[in-house]
């Protein structure tokens, strides 16, 4: 079954509308099909999705966490979370409350990958961060083209790989079904794709190409993918 995730981005408590990763730019969301309120309790709540895709903006940005708060969604929904790991205490921290921790090439390394797929087996999920068609990444061995690096990652016992297109999100301006393709072709893993997602349109076109779920936010909640199918 193709698996449609709701993404919840949090900044100080409140959920917030996440567009092209302008991090200190993210402003609480707004007029929402699913709940007036900014309150990712109350989204969740009103929502009931099977899983959510939680990014502790505060912890990513190193101003603070949201741990209580995550910790509360995580009671009663499955949850992975991004936070900006980069050493094995912050995979730890949050893999005691989730139950799945991304590790995001912006600010991990290929040997933290490496560290936290054999300590935290079946937990961990690989967030392969793009802007232009190119990985953002620090690590000299993380720097290659997406597909590549998706070829590289079998060898590692992750969960999914994320295919996650920085540059597109919260424009809804559409997916890279070419670059997607070649990545859910290169991968052993299942790939989930975040960024650009205008509908159910993009939604039938990645399902077609072998992307096994979706990352959904702004689509979520300008109503142009059914909430009953997060359920």
């Amino acid at each position: 079954m193709f698996r449609i995730v709701f993404v919840i981005d949090i900044l100080h408590g409140n959920a917030v509308h996440a567009i092209r990763g302008e991090r200190s730019k993210y402003m609480p969301v707004k007029n929402s099909v699913i709940c007036r309120s900014s309150d990712p309790l109350d989204m969740v709540s009103a929502l009931k999705p099977r899983e959510v895709y939680i990014a502790d903006l505060d912890r990513l940005l190193r101003i603070g966490d949201n741990l209580e708060l995550i910790r509360k969604i995580s009671a009663g929904t499955e949850t992975m979370v991004d936070t900006g790991a980069s050493d094995l205490e912050d995979v730890r921290k949050y893999a005691r409350i989730a139950d799945t921790v991304i590790l995001g090439t912006e600010t991990v390394s290929l040997e933290l990958i490496e560290q936290a797929s054999g300590l935290f087996s079946g937990r961990i999920n690989v967030s392969i961060d793009i802007r232009s068609r190119k990985v953002l990444t620090q690590d000299r061995a993380l720097d290659m083209e997406p597909e590549k690096l998706a070829e590289l990652l079998n060898d590692y016992d992750i969960l999914d790989i994320i295919a996650l297109d920085l540059g597109k999100v919260g424009t809804g301006t559409g997916i890279d079904i070419e670059l997607l393709g070649s990545i859910a072709a290169s991968s052993d893993h299942g790939v989930l794709a975040g960024g650009g997602i205008r509908g159910m349109d993009d939604i039938d076109a990645l399902e077609k190409i072998g992307i096994k779920g979706a990352l959904a936010a702004t689509a979520v909640h300008e109503g142009r993918i059914p909430l009953e199918l997060f359920r």
